[in-house]
């Protein structure tokens, strides 16, 4: 990480350049000197974690409408506001009284430059993926044991249980009553295992839960029963083993980058729970997005309601934009396995398919109360239906309606929910936010937004209706080929870089990945080559193909990294026919050598090959 010091320092430099360009304010040397400075005595930290904070104070206070004293603590004060960034913060903010000038409030529009400014360069270097110190990794650790100790606190009132009961019922009493478990086909998820399985391997069945059997039938899960009488595979089964639940293997907890501030804690499921629970997320998912209650309103793949809606509230503030901490280790499994009462076939085969204990990374077991942890696919689908119901519950007591499918209807008109972002109406903000902490929620005050114009949800942040949103500096700096992601990562930065109209800090990354790789060309938004989507006089080789009778260039071409990977017998056959029942896959690009490689999840290679020179903007 030493190494990269003197090149975050110069990106980190370059970046306070061109934001100041951007809202046409004088560069500080002032300030150019503190980060220099700061940067030195604290090392990346202080671009990761420091400047960070200094954002998240700087919200807070646009937020409230004035600089309070408890803020901006590890900043030296000019007056009544800090000294660093003080003459882009003196634009919003008095300096004697460290009140929003009446003009920001008046007229915000004019201001959001300021802001966006100001923003970028504390924010640019927020989510770089690294690994946090040991000791902030076992904080995370400490803080997951902490929360599932904290279960044996969490007791609701009778009222309230029965409460949610109630909400739950009208909610999704109906359509999980009408789901059937044999139209559920389990998938393999693209992720790691706790036995740690990977890829074609997962098809080749060593252990099977016992307690899954009842909803889903190894003879028919793990191989399909069409494929014949049970002679022709009981040489598979025979190295198959059903487990009890005594001797189940627990998740595999792990930490994985998130911010230096601390990572995200990860609990990896059995492969054999992972297969089931696909299958139940996909059936969720799909009932879930169509159903008259919650389409449009809960939602999985299309974060753009969510975003649109951030963007709009922050100009008329309708809607209040609400996040979560530890969001999925907090939802409670009895309550989760009350949304469906309705159906106890399918509430039996959630719970089965959930695990029951964690496995630390110091070989400590620790048991499971919540419903599950990030890793299970179905945290997210039944996390996003236990806050809607909780918020159902808020507004329904806020407007004072009854319990019934119309008043259900009206009020979540008003809730939009994806994960842990959520949105409601302003006005009632207070008393969703009372509901959640009631049902155990951890509400994220520094990035729940409700009093001023600005909204954050769903990587969209916005202020008076225009996006603020920064770039991140997601990768290290590239140092040479072998590095592909970290030069794809950079590439891929730059063109945003160019597109917010920072552009010497674009020209800085491009410079830096094309003394690696060499000069990059003019592409399309839309191709896949490496290259600056914005018009650019490129040096790259070219030539005419004959057979294709076309003009070509010379190019990198990130793709994934192949690993041998051979799988036959009826374990093949099991995944060519979940291939072919999945509809979607029709649509997609197909890899006929399926069965001899599988592609390593996250990892990425850049090849230099000839494309068509129609990929190009300009002449090259």
């Amino acid at each position: 990480m030493k190494s990269h010091v003197s090149d975050y320092l110069e990106l980190a430099q370059t970046i306070y350049k061109d934001a100041c360009a951007q809202c046409a304010a004088e560069v500080s040397f002032r300030d150019l000197k503190t980060i220099r400075s700061r940067v030195k005595t604290q090392g990346i930290s202080f671009l990761t974690i420091t400047l960070p904070n200094f954002c998240s104070d700087f919200e807070s206070c646009l937020e409230l409408g004035y600089v309070d004293s408890k803020y901006f603590q590890n900043f030296r004060k000019y007056r009544a506001i800090p000294a660093f960034l003080r003459g882009l913060l003196s634009r919003l903010f008095d300096v004697e009284t460290g009140r929003i000038n009446d003009e920001t409030v008046t007229s915000p529009s004019g201001y959001i430059d300021t802001i966006r400014s100001i923003r970028q360069i504390c924010l640019a270097f927020k989510k770089i993926k690294l690994p946090c110190t040991p000791e902030r990794a076992n904080k995370a650790l400490a803080n997951f044991v902490a929360i599932e100790n904290s279960f044996e606190m969490f007791s609701l009132p009778r009222e309230d249980f029965e409460s949610f009961t109630l909400v739950s019922s009208v909610l999704w009493g109906n359509i999980m009553g009408a789901l059937h478990l044999d139209v559920t086909f389990p998938r393999h998820g693209p992720g790691a295992t706790a036995d740690k399985r990977l890829g074609n391997q997962k098809y080749r069945w060593r252990k099977w839960h016992d307690r899954l059997e009842p909803y889903f039938p190894s003879i028919d899960s793990c191989y399909p029963s069409s494929i014949g009488e049970l002679d022709f595979i009981s040489k598979e089964l025979e190295l198959l083993e059903v487990v009890h639940s005594e001797d189940e293997q627990p998740v595999r907890v792990i930490t994985v980058p998130k911010t230096l501030k601390g990572p995200r804690i990860i609990a990896i499921e059995p492969c054999c729970m992972q297969y089931t629970q696909q299958g139940l997320r996909r059936l969720l998912q799909s009932t879930i997005e169509s159903y008259w209650l919650t389409k449009g309103h809960i939602n999985f793949r299309d974060q753009k309601v969510n975003q649109s809606s951030a963007l709009i509230s922050s100009n008329d503030c309708r809607y209040a934009t609400i996040d979560l901490s530890d969001a999925s280790d907090r939802v409670p499994r009895d309550l989760a396995l009350e949304m469906f009462r309705s159906n106890p076939d399918l509430r039996d085969a959630i719970d089965a398919c959930r695990s029951y204990r964690a496995k630390m990374p110091d070989g400590t077991i620790v048991s499971l109360r919540k419903f599950a942890s990030m890793g299970s696919a179905l945290c997210f689908p039944i996390e996003s239906m236990y806050f809607y119901t909780i918020c159902v519950m808020a507004l329904l007591e806020s407007r004072n309606l009854p319990v019934s499918h119309v008043s259900c209807f009206k009020v979540t008109r008003d809730i939009f929910v994806y994960g842990d972002d959520i949105l409601v109406p302003t006005h009632e903000a207070a008393v969703v936010l009372d509901y959640l902490r009631k049902y155990n929620c951890k509400v994220n005050d520094r990035k729940t937004f409700y009093r001023g114009f600005f909204r954050e949800s769903c990587g969209v942040d916005a202020y008076n209706g225009t996006s603020v949103t920064p770039v991140y500096i997601r990768s290290v700096p590239p140092k040479n080929k072998q590095q592909a992601s970290e030069i794809v990562s950079w590439v891929a930065t730059a063109n945003l870089l160019f597109k917010a109209g920072m552009l010497k800090t674009s020209q800085l990354l491009f410079n830096k990945v094309e003394k690696i790789i060499g000069g990059l060309p003019s592409i399309s938004e839309e191709s896949q080559v490496l290259g600056r989507k914005h018009f650019w006089t490129s040096t790259v080789p070219k030539r005419f193909n004959r057979r294709y009778q076309r003009v070509e260039v010379l190019c990198w071409v990130p793709g994934p990294v192949y690993r041998t990977d051979r799988l036959d017998g009826y374990a093949a056959l099991t995944k060519s026919l979940i291939k072919l029942e999945d509809l979607e896959s029709l649509d997609a690009e197909r890899d006929f050598k399926h069965l001899e490689r599988t592609a390593r999840h996250g990892a990425v290679a850049i090849t230099r090959r000839w494309v068509p020179a129609t990929n190009c903007l300009s002449r090259v």
